[in-house]
């Protein structure tokens, strides 16, 4: 499509986007002593002694006795602020769960409710008798004037106390309105805590293994072992190193949350009939490098599911990177932009799940449940074979783009294709999708553009980081939505309301402003039923961040996350106590609009002193202006020509030189692991965030199931972390001037970040046993019968905290196994090259720890033949050498048994359990070093049989853990031998 019918095409006229909110009608709210409800706005009104009304004794948080009796009524029965349950006051009814109070209730007492019933009782029967007696002698009943009073006086009550918000009115009818603003005062989301019946035995159980450990260092410390002083001194400095390791692991997960959204709130807040959508905007980044690792068609299913979100369409704005600059992306992009206007219009009717076509047509479900419209087979049939033809195109121009023209690539209209040397070409982008994309309004369609920043060679590009920010720099410039989200072109959407489950958290009226991002967890699909690998990382999605989601909130992880553009830009959270007045759907409106404006321009003068202009945001005008406003949006009076020529302006590769770009602004640069480096700056600056994990999962994608490949996923992880550990921004001492990065935060932080030192004390952990058994020495001496209940009830208390561990998050037994099993793989060959790179600077270059992609290729076959590929690399021969020097000890200790006699046998055993216990966590990895055949790279073969025979040999000559026994001198005692 051309650009001139895309994003920007008649926007000035139509107003398309300038995603401005509609301003409702003033809502005049009654002051009172300056304490307004924040839940309704209304004042909060006096008690029935005069007295302010208090709804929360702990805080004071602002609440009127409408809101506070439908909370205890119908809601949670706690304060929004400070969770704290609220108490029963003076004039409220009684609801279930109230302290008993032994005096008699003050609303019967106040209103004389005893006796006002027993009046009316009497009055009813003598009305009743005379009624009797009239009837019998003929008479007309006739109303009593004691009786009539009594009911004005009843009538007169009611209304007092309907005016208090004490009395119920029963009626079958339901007022909608009433029913429609009881809603709106409602939270949009909630913490969920974990029940105690799970949690605490887990923390009962860390205590007591706490306390075990401290028994058992006791022991091990002041029990040396003499013939062997050198074993025992390196043990025991693993096991302490361990043990430190766990307690630095354990302490952030001492308060894990659940969390809950209420999208049926949201839609009645924001969406409400036959008035302007209020749901703030969003533009929605992905990112791509390699068309040969990051194939079109998984690109393709990305922008798809992202196209048909089930969200306002012309509130989403979709913008694809591509950093290879490869017209076979390009080409795929526009075949996509023509298959989604069908797809996203057959999505929407039906309301299909997932909204990726491939995932979709290849579930083994059956299609027709909860299905009621008769015309949904005959379209399903037709959108599949629409789908089939739309793969056979890509899989054409994939196969076209094999065959590179001596002369280089050429568009449809002749013209060179500017990326033809992909390390040196120009800003590209090109508008594919208007926000009426489709045949009519009814079908329309997000906002989808295309766009490659500018490489030359004298220019440090920054990867993926880099990429982000320049994505970030043009969406401001085009669209400038306040929020963004981010994802990797082979994580596709797979619950197609992730963006409302966000906007929960990001448009509430309480906590809101202080969220910098929303991180979903990710899962993947073409994984082996076994999950050899731990692909999953259930540990980290479903224990760790759920954990910190407690404390000041997860760490970002890359993909999968929603921003906030303020917070992206380098600025502070708001500062506590004042209503926001710049976002209209955070506040409420006051009765006089110059307060508003005078409050919107000390806010915009706050901003702009925070800027610093050029220095900090680069020299765009556009950009920095889209900096100051909050709703998004772009301005009205710019031509599309003019923000086009200002977006290839922001992408170019000189724009970030002298500016904060990278430090203070965007993602960070100066790691590899650039998103870790970011969410520590942001918790640092006092943001928060938030972990949302919906029932249907948010998104799913791809992961590499290739040993290889995954062994140099996790050393890229590592040397990132090292790198920030060993940078001005370490989390030992980070963030202290500020002193907003709460402790267990702070150690969180620690913990991702030291966590390869640990490869060093495991990795000579799993190499003592096979010592122990060819020394026929062990690192502790005879123990007794208290040592070894200790001993027992360490190991007893280690499984058990896992299982309890297991209990309450819901993962599985085999994903808690497989997790430690490639721990333990990942430490002795990723984790431990890690530590090198990062201590030589560079000197193992070619390990290819600097960031590289990932083969985000999916199985196809169906077979996981990745799975059973071994690719040569240095890392697999650590651990491959490990499990030889292991299983020649096992060898030499069973031969050694065998010729000692009987009385070796026990002792055996103890040293034979350690060296299984190395053997069954390196198995995924001998299972997959030996593949389907059995083929392993002879290089790996011959150098850690080598090593291992070279080491054994030594050992067993030089002994050095062994205390030498010095005979007598046969030269002095004369005995002749």
């Amino acid at each position: 499509m051309d650009a001139k019918s895309g994003l920007f095409a008649g926007s000035l006229n139509s107003n398309e986007l300038v995603v401005i909110q509609e301003h409702n009608e003033p809502k005049t709210v009654k002051n009172l002593d300056g304490q307004v409800c924040e839940i309704c706005g209304d004042s909060v009104g006096r008690t029935v002694d005069g007295d302010l009304f208090v709804a929360c004794e702990e805080c004071g948080f602002p609440v009127c006795r409408p809101c506070y009796e439908y909370e205890r009524r119908e809601g949670t029965q706690v304060c929004p602020q400070c969770h704290t349950r609220y108490k029963r006051i003076k004039g409220s009814p009684r609801v279930e769960g109230d302290e008993d109070e032994e005096d008699i209730d003050d609303i019967e007492y106040e209103f004389k409710m005893e006796e006002e019933r027993y009046k009316l009782k009497h009055e009813e029967s003598m009305r009743s008798r005379d009624d009797n007696e009239n009837t019998k002698y003929g008479e007309l009943p006739l109303s009593s004037h004691t009786g009539g009073a009594n009911f004005d006086n009843k009538e007169k009550t009611d209304d007092w106390k309907l005016q208090q918000g004490n009395l119920l009115i029963e009626t079958d009818a339901v007022d909608p309105e009433k029913a429609m603003k009881d809603e709106t005062r409602q939270p949009l989301s909630r913490k969920v805590a974990i029940p105690s019946g799970r949690l605490s035995p887990y923390r009962m159980m860390v205590v007591t293994r706490l306390i075990l450990l401290i028994l058992f260092f006791e022991y091990r410390i002041f029990h040396p072992v003499p013939e062997a002083i050198g074993l025992w001194f390196i043990s025991v400095s693993c096991e302490i190193w361990l043990a430190l390791s766990w307690m630095v692991d354990q302490i952030p997960k001492w308060f894990p949350i659940d969390r809950e959204t209420y999208l049926d709130r949201l839609s009645v807040r924001f969406e409400p009939e036959n008035k302007p959508n209020m749901l703030s905007p969003i533009d929605i980044f992905v990112t791509t490098a390699d068309p040969i690792k990051e194939p079109p068609l998984v690109t393709a299913n990305t922008i798809l599911s992202i196209l048909a979100l089930d969200y306002p369409a012309h509130k989403i704005s979709c913008y694809v990177s591509d950093d290879g600059a490869s017209m076979l992306t390009f080409e795929a992009l526009q075949e996509t932009a023509e298959f989604a206007q069908k797809w996203v219009p057959f999505c929407k009717q039906f309301s299909v799940e997932p909204r990726a076509p491939e995932k979709y047509f290849s579930e083994k479900v059956d299609f027709l449940k909860d299905k009621i419209q008769t015309t949904y087979v005959k379209e399903r049939r037709t959108m599949k074979r629409e789908y089939e033809e739309f793969k056979v195109r890509i899989n054409a121009l994939v196969a076209k783009s094999m065959r590179i023209p001596a002369e280089g690539w050429s568009m449809k209209d002749e013209t060179p294709w500017p990326g033809n040397n992909t390390k040196d070409h120009p800003s590209m982008i090109q508008i594919i999708l208007g926000h009426y994309g489709g045949d009519n309004k009814d079908n329309e369609l997000p906002s989808l553009v295309y766009i490659s920043r500018e490489k030359r060679p004298a220019f440090q590009h920054h990867t993926k980081a880099g990429a982000m920010n320049a994505l970030l720099r043009v969406s401001a410039v085009l669209s400038n939505a306040p929020f963004v989200l981010n994802l990797d072109c082979n994580h596709y959407v797979n619950n197609s309301k992730v963006v409302r489950e966000a906007m929960c958290f990001f448009m509430d009226i309480q906590l809101g402003n202080s969220i910098a991002f929303v991180q979903f967890p990710l899962r993947f699909d073409s994984l082996d039923r076994n999950d050899r690998y731990a692909n999953k990382n259930t540990i980290l999605f479903d224990i760790n961040l759920r954990c910190l989601d407690g404390i000041q909130g997860p760490v970002y992880i890359g993909s999968g996350c929603i921003f906030r553009r303020k917070a992206l830009n380098g600025f502070d959270p708001p500062k506590a106590a004042k209503r926001s007045q710049i976002v209209q759907v955070h506040s409420k409106q006051d009765e006089n609009g110059e307060d508003e404006s005078i409050i919107a321009d000390e806010d915009k003068q706050l901003l702009q002193s925070d800027m610093n202009t050029e220095d900090k945001f680069g020299k765009s005008t556009l950009f920095m202006n889209s900096s100051l406003t909050e709703e998004g949006g772009v301005d009205p009076s710019s031509t599309q020509e003019a923000l086009l020529k200002e977006a290839i302006h922001v992408m170019s590769c000189s724009y970030e030189d002298r500016t904060l770009w990278g430090y203070e602004v965007g993602m960070s640069y100066g790691s590899i692991a650039a998103d870790t480096l970011t969410s520590l700056k942001m918790h640092t600056r006092g943001w928060r965030s938030i972990y949302c994990m919906p029932k249907r999962a948010a998104f799913r994608g791809t992961a590499p199931i290739n040993l290889t490949e995954r062994l140099n996923q996790v050393l890229r992880w590592a040397v990132g972390s090292l790198e920030i550990l060993f940078s001005r921004h370490c989390p030992l001492w980070y963030g202290f001037k500020e002193g907003r990065l709460k402790v267990l935060q702070r150690i969180a932080y620690i913990n991702s970040t030291v966590y390869p030192f640990s490869a060093l004390p495991l990795t000579i952990y799993c190499i003592i046993p096979a010592i122990c058994l060819l020394t026929d020495k062990f690192i502790t001496p005879s123990v007794g019968t208290f040592a070894s209940l200790v001993f027992i009830s360490l190991f007893i208390s280690i499984f058990a905290s896992a299982i309890l561990e297991l209990r309450w998050s819901g993962v599985s037994l085999e994903e808690w196994w497989r997790n430690q099993q490639f721990w333990v793989i990942g430490s002795v060959s990723a984790h431990l090259f890690a530590i090198v790179q990062s201590l030589m600077g560079g000197f193992l270059s070619r390990l290819n720890a600097h960031f590289s992609i990932v083969s985000k290729t999916p199985d196809v076959d169906g077979e996981f033949n990745q799975l059973y590929t071994i690719r040569w690399t240095v890392l697999l021969i650590p651990p491959t050498t490990v499990t030889i020097i292991n299983l020649i000890g096992i060898v030499a200790g069973f031969t050694d048994a065998i010729n000692s006699g009987e009385h070796e046998w026990g002792i055996l055993i103890g040293k034979l359990f350690f060296s299984s216990w190395v053997i069954a966590h390196l198995y995924p990895f001998l299972k997959g070093l030996m593949g389907r055949q059995n083929r392993t790279p002879t290089l790996i073969v011959i150098w850690s049989v080598l090593l291992a025979s070279i080491f054994s040999l030594v050992w067993v000559r030089i002994d050095p853990f062994v205390m030498k026994t010095k005979g007598p001198d046969v030269k002095q005692c004369g005995i002749s031998c």
